[in-house]
């Protein structure tokens, strides 16, 4: 799967092309099956983007689908061998706070520490949350002053 900016969306809607891809023109799926379909081709050809897409969808019941924990699990590890950050993030969440799976704090920490590293501004925020629960104030606002100069709101709000 391709993500598209949310410019070029615009974009493409000025211009009357609301209803089909930017990329290839073809008419957008009108119906979760259809658009499941394109979703499920991608997971297939290892598309980690659309992994991590499917795996949203499963936890959280979306497009007829049934809110699966484990599959949603499942499908995040297998976007986290595909590297993707934000797949590192969902899981470092899973495990730190035990949903779905037996909690391990330290388990989530490095997902989010991976992600963090990458650039991924959630990740860096999370680990800042938890420098300050433990008290460790100095390092909560290095990992902090990371997203706000990335422009999330939440991070210089924290700071």
């Amino acid at each position: 799967m391709k993500e598209i900016c949310h410019g070029c969306l615009l974009a493409s809607a000025k211009r009357g092309m609301g209803e089909s891809c930017p990329f290839c023109r073809a008419p957008t799926p009108d119906s979760d099956t259809a658009i499941l379909a394109l979703v499920q081709k991608r997971v297939d050809a290892k598309d980690p983007v659309a992994t991590e897409f499917l795996a949203h969808a499963y936890y959280h019941g979306n497009y007829g689908l049934q809110h699966d924990i484990p599959q949603a699990i499942e499908l995040w590890t297998e976007a986290v061998n595909l590297d993707n950050l934000d797949a590192h993030f969902q899981l470092g969440r899973m495990y730190f706070c035990g949903e779905g799976v037996e909690k391990d704090v330290g388990r989530g920490i490095r997902y989010w520490q991976h992600s963090a590293i990458r650039g991924h501004s959630e990740s860096r925020f999370m680990l800042g949350l938890h420098e300050y629960t433990n008290g460790n104030h100095e390092v909560a606002v290095q990992h902090l002053m990371i997203p706000a100069k990335m422009g999330d709101a939440d991070s210089l709000n924290e700071i």
